[in-house]
């Protein structure tokens, strides 16, 4: 496809988006990580993205490699602590749906993840805080069924926020399936 046919498609589902999807990113400290997903956010349309605890700073060099100048594209704002950042979060009016492994989590194909949801994932190694847990209105999991029990936090991330968005434009119903070029 051409770049104009691309920008095409991007706009027909810029259209077809009507819920809002924010993130809340909890001591992702690798550089690297942040970056991507700064550019998934760009890619999937995060209204806001707030950060917390130790996570990487978006204008460190190492993650505009990654990010590749969509950080100016996500509005985000960094918050000292977990607790101030869901307070934000459901202040701004977002259902907060945090992704971890962890009790009473549901699989994210059954994950409360309609109009208005902000996702929150965590740390690299240790995940989600007790504090992200304690304070999210649900949780959620990716369900694996490989020999590795965990994904890439940025790998992770975009696996839920493309869930989020599919989920609103499956409602097109055979206007969603269309090929791209058409």
């Amino acid at each position: 496809m051409r770049p104009t046919d691309v920008k095409r498609l991007n706009r027909q589902w810029r259209r077809r988006t009507e819920g809002r999807l924010a993130l809340l990113v909890e001591s992702v400290t690798q550089p690297f990580n942040l970056g991507s997903i700064l550019r998934t956010c760009a890619t999937f349309g995060v209204d806001h993205l707030w950060l917390t605890g130790n996570s990487a700073d978006p204008d460190d060099p190492k993650v505009g490699k990654t990010a590749l100048g969509t950080a100016a594209k996500v509005e985000h704002t960094r918050l000292s602590s977990t607790p101030q950042a869901l307070a934000a979060a459901h202040e701004a009016g977002y259902r907060v749906v945090a992704v971890e492994l962890a009790g009473g989590a549901v699989p994210l194909h059954a994950a409360p993840l309609e109009a208005d949801v902000c996702l929150a994932v965590g740390a690299e190694d240790h995940g989600c805080s007790p504090a992200l847990l304690a304070g999210a209105d649900a949780l959620t999991y990716i369900p694996q069924i490989g020999r590795v029990g965990s994904l890439n936090v940025a790998v992770a991330t975009a696996i839920a926020l493309a869930e989020a968005r599919r989920r609103e434009w499956a409602s097109f119903g055979e206007d969603a399936d269309a090929p791209a070029g058409n």
